[in-house]
């Protein structure tokens, strides 16, 4: 009796637990129920709650889990969604939906091979399964992206790796790892407000995600913003201290700053040497940080131009503008570089794109001298043709014009071939003209302004060399070449 009354007992105490496990059932099917009328409502959030709510009541049931991963992926939220897909299949391997699920997971986030796993395994339960076919094909589309990226990325193919990483974010819209490849890429190819975009947006779903970190320091660098660009790096490395290309970039962003800071320095004291050596060595720390590397080139450039070597201040200032196109002081180092070197031209297209730019009254003065030069530069230079500076006064005018006068005469050359009597006549003439100009106050004023001499009757075709070189050595009849020998001749005045 004992025995039966505990048997009893044990009997009592089961049947209401057999009773409450069919209450659950049921209530688990109709929160189901509820779920999936929210999920076709497209109102996600609830139908998560009602699928959460069924999994409670009973969590063997693997087709809640689908359910519910299949919510979570319409979210976005794939890694959820991933663990409810797993055990969806390790309640039920059978699953052929959960195993898709897994697979569909997998690839969101990156993991092309994981999901070539799952959608094979789906594919052994259901050969005929067109989604796991199809499914199948993007997976392994993307581990070949994968491999193309990484070996153009080496090749320093960045445009090439941005295509194949656009094309495996199609297929892996989750994947951190593509976007921070693409996002340093693009980095690399100077399209820094994409770049930061990419990593703001991993940001702000991980805020300590060290890549995203890195990425934004490194457009911060190569923006030059240096000392910004430390403090990403320093922060990225405080994530994940063994992040090598945080480690190299913090590395070459803080030996940047200080040789340049350096060469400034030492060209602010009249060091032009030592400002060279440095923005030289500065030059060698990262050929890839092209706006740093551009305002090196223009410093050089003017260390240069201090010390009078014009040829290579316009050479560092043509590799400025090479690795940025927009820069205005290298376009103005460099017209000025062509002033003094007398390459007028050359000035006259750099102030001109100067002005394109920036329309200042600076600037278009500046073009506007460029152009008055290069209009003078193509008449006759008197000041050459008598070999006198610019500056040149009245009595070193006439000095020059005496012995240029007595050089090329035609009397001097009669004995010549008519070819060389033909040149020193047209010299002499040049000469004449050139004194005639240079010697009148009025007409040198107009000329050294580029003003046109054929105005107010200043026509140049009307003197002549002759009566100017009589006037100036006495009149008629006051001169004249006699030969004392062989090629040599003294000068008689009457």
């Amino acid at each position: 009796m004992a025995a039966a009354a505990e048997c009893d007992v044990v009997m009592a105490a089961t049947e209401p637990e057999l009773l409450d496990d069919e209450e659950a059932k049921r209530e688990a099917e109709s929160f189901k129920e509820q779920g999936n009328a929210y999920y076709a409502k497209k109102d996600y959030n609830e139908a998560y709650n009602y699928y959460t709510k069924a999994i409670d009541m009973c969590p063997k049931n693997a087709s809640y889990y689908g359910n519910r991963a299949a919510t979570l992926m319409m979210l976005g939220k794939f890694r959820e969604a991933l663990g409810d897909a797993q055990q969806s299949v390790r309640l039920d391997d059978s699953f052929v939906r959960g195993h898709l699920r897994e697979g569909k997971c997998h690839l969101s986030l990156g993991n092309a091979m994981a999901a070539c796993r799952s959608f094979q395994r789906a594919l052994e339960l259901d050969h005929k399964n067109a989604q796991a076919h199809q499914e199948f094909k993007n997976a392994n589309a993307v581990i070949e992206y994968e491999k193309i990226a990484e070996t153009d990325f080496e090749k320093r193919d960045f445009r090439k790796v941005v295509f194949c990483m656009d094309r495996a974010l199609e297929f892996a819209p989750a994947c951190h790892r593509f976007k921070i490849l693409k996002a340093e890429c693009l980095a690399m190819l100077g399209r820094y407000p994409e770049a930061q975009s990419v990593a703001s947006d991993i940001l702000r779903m991980d805020s300590t995600n060290a890549d995203a970190l890195y990425v934004r320091g490194l457009c911060l660098y190569y923006e030059d913003c240096i000392e910004k660009a430390v403090q990403f790096f320093v922060q990225a490395l405080r994530m994940a201290p063994d992040h090598e290309k945080a480690c190299i970039a913090c590395r070459n962003a803080k030996a940047l700053k200080a040789k340049k800071e350096d060469g400034n320095k030492a060209f602010k004291e009249g060091n032009y040497k030592l400002a060279y050596e440095l923005y030289t060595e500065a030059l060698g720390i990262d050929p890839n940080n092209i706006k740093t590397n551009a305002k090196l080139y223009c410093n050089r450039g003017t260390v240069n131009s201090k010390l009078r070597k014009l040829d290579d201040a316009i050479e560092d200032c043509t590799s400025a503008v090479k690795l940025d196109a927009t820069y205005i002081k290298a376009y103005l180092r460099r017209a000025q570089c062509y002033m003094d070197t007398e390459q007028y031209e050359e000035a006259v297209r750099d102030y001109e794109k100067v002005y394109q730019t920036e329309k200042t009254k600076e600037h278009k003065q500046l073009l506007k001298n460029a152009q008055l030069e290069l209009k003078k530069s193509k008449r006759k230079d008197y000041y050459k043709i008598l070999g006198v500076d610019k500056n040149a006064s009245e009595d070193e005018i006439k000095k020059a014009y005496r012995k240029r006068a007595l050089m090329h005469h035609p009397d001097r050359h009669s004995g010549a071939s008519a070819e060389v009597q033909k040149e020193e006549e047209k010299k002499f003439k040049e000469v004449g003209e050139a004194f005639t100009i240079l010697s009148d106050p009025k007409k040198k004023t107009r000329y050294d302004s580029g003003q046109d001499l054929d105005e107010e009757g200043m026509n140049m075709g009307d003197f002549d060399a002759n009566n100017i070189f009589k006037a100036f050595f006495g009149g008629p009849g006051g001169f004249s070449f006699e030969a004392s020998g062989p090629g040599n001749f003294f000068f008689q005045f009457g």
